[in-house]
């Protein structure tokens, strides 16, 4: 991240900070006379509102100077998903004019988390994406101001997880001719060599040797044979816990032999977003120096059709000696993944979360707005959802008992991948992927039905926003500190 925040203690009024040209106040209900409050209630008298309206939304208004000011008013009963997207909302109009400079001003005596959000916000709405338009414009922003921090007030958390988001954002968005598994491992190795991280890929050869064939089945319809799944390792000094994250990698899904119709085709080179996540999540941790072993498994593939693909009523040997009959070869992420969690589980981590856009199901079940968490362990689902709500980014936990698998019970293999009779194929995915964690490893799955919703989500503006990277560092910093599971 290239912007640079600075913490300002000096007494600020209306004085100095009117020749900022782009700020925002915010400020508590209790508070007669924000800052610049003739212009404020100039404007809420000619709309006809009241300033406390500005709890639910931002107003705007230009100085006699040029400068423009928007104002919010501060609310302890926002959850900090509220939080977000009033802010984001406010920043619109600032960041729609492509500032260098952004000053942020907290009226507000005890609410330091609203400052720390839009300071986020900003930062995160800032960064430059992929975008291959000619006449494109690159962000302008350098700085952010911040006025009526407390002293202990720290924003290097805050640009790490700027750093991690934009990164996810950037991966996801690139279209698929400029991330091909080869290219995509490329890019893993520098930013491994950037970021101090160990490196480790099983290439096709090696995963045929192994036995992996869940993969392999996935894999072998696309040339060049460039697909991988890429271990990473960040083992800082004094780390004493060891937690494993593993993220569907898919660079491109045709949906093999059971071929996508063009309309749900398009924008399939997202569907290596759980792989982005993983790495943003890592690239978050390593930038916070946070003192913990992560295992990063990414089953980096794409799904192709051809005379090598894999096909309906196949069947297939995985790596830990699960076979499986192939019922619809558009439902491959469960199928990378199988492998890809026996080799992160064989390493006995305390715990394991997978990232993915996996099924369909979920995004009927949830929407856009929230994504969905199933886990073998109630403890580590109920844990989710709490560090989801803490960081803004909502999830909601699913069953997954047992009983469901009965719908996945094959006449000629141990299980099959999945059924062509609907019903709740979220839970059936989860179903079949537990069968692949050994050693009663707690896990987590994550399903990323809101990882692109038109308009934003929560903090970010952009379609593509990058969650799961927030959720994901919270719940390794709660799996920390957590005894037992």
């Amino acid at each position: 991240m290239n912007i640079k925040i600075t913490n300002n203690n000096k007494i600020f009024n209306e004085l100095n900070l009117k020749k900022n040209l782009h700020s925002l106040i915010l400020f508590d209900e209790k508070q007669s006379n924000p800052l610049f409050s003739v212009s404020l209630m100039a404007k809420v008298k000619r709309q006809g509102g009241k300033i406390t309206d500005l709890k639910e939304t931002a107003l705007s208004a230009e100085l006699d100077n040029g400068s423009l000011v928007t104002w919010l008013m501060v609310s302890e009963k926002k959850s900090i998903f509220q939080i977000q997207t009033l802010l984001r909302k406010a920043f619109d109009k600032i960041l729609s004019e492509n500032p260098k400079t952004v000053t942020i001003v907290n009226e507000s005596k005890n609410n330091d988390e609203w400052l720390k959000q839009a300071v986020y916000v900003a930062c995160v709405n800032s960064q430059d994406l992929p975008n291959l338009k000619s006449s494109a414009k690159k962000k302008n922003l350098k700085s952010i101001k911040t006025f009526g921090a407390s002293a202990k007030t720290s924003f290097k958390n805050i640009e790490a997880l700027v750093g991690g988001n934009t990164l996810t954002r950037e991966l996801t968005i690139t279209p698929p001719n400029q991330l091909t598994p080869t290219i995509y491992r490329q890019k893993i190795k520098k930013l491994s060599k950037e970021n101090g991280w160990k490196v480790d890929e099983f290439a096709m050869p090696k995963l045929k040797k192994l036995g992996a064939g869940a993969f392999y089945a996935v894999a072998k319809g696309s040339e060049p044979q460039d697909a991988a799944i890429v271990h990473l390792t960040y083992s800082p000094t004094g780390a004493k816990e060891t937690i494993s994250l593993v993220g569907k990698g898919i660079c491109f899904d045709t949906g093999g032999h059971n071929l996508k119709p063009a309309k749900f085709m398009s924008g399939m080179h997202e569907d290596m977003n759980g792989s982005a996540v993983v790495l943003g999540i890592l690239k978050a941790i390593s930038d916070m120096k946070v003192k913990v072993k992560l295992d990063c498994w990414l089953a980096i593939a794409q799904n192709h059709i051809g005379p090598k693909a894999y096909k309906q009523n196949d069947v297939v040997k995985a790596l830990n000696g699960v076979t499986i009959e192939i019922v619809h070869t558009d439902a491959e992420g469960r199928m990378v993944l199988a492998d890809t969690l026996t080799m992160a589980s064989r390493k006995k981590p305390k715990a394991i979360i997978d990232f993915a856009t996996l099924t369909g199901c979920m995004h009927v079940a949830m929407g856009d707005r929230y994504s969905g968490v199933l886990s073998n362990h109630s403890a580590l689902s109920c844990m989710a959802v709490g560090a989801g709500s803490d960081v803004g980014e909502r999830v909601t936990a699913f069953p997954s008992d047992e009983d469901y698998e009965e719908d996945l019970k094959s006449q000629i293999a141990d299980i099959k991948q999945c059924t062509l009779e609907g019903g709740p194929d979220h839970i059936h995915a989860t179903r079949f992927l537990s069968r692949f964690v050994e050693n009663n490893i707690p896990w987590l799955h994550m399903d990323l039905s809101s990882s692109n919703r038109k308009g934003g989500l929560g903090a970010v503006s952009s379609e593509v926003n990058g969650f799961g990277v927030s959720f994901g560092v919270n719940m390794i910093e709660k799996l920390m500190k957590a005894k037992k599971l």
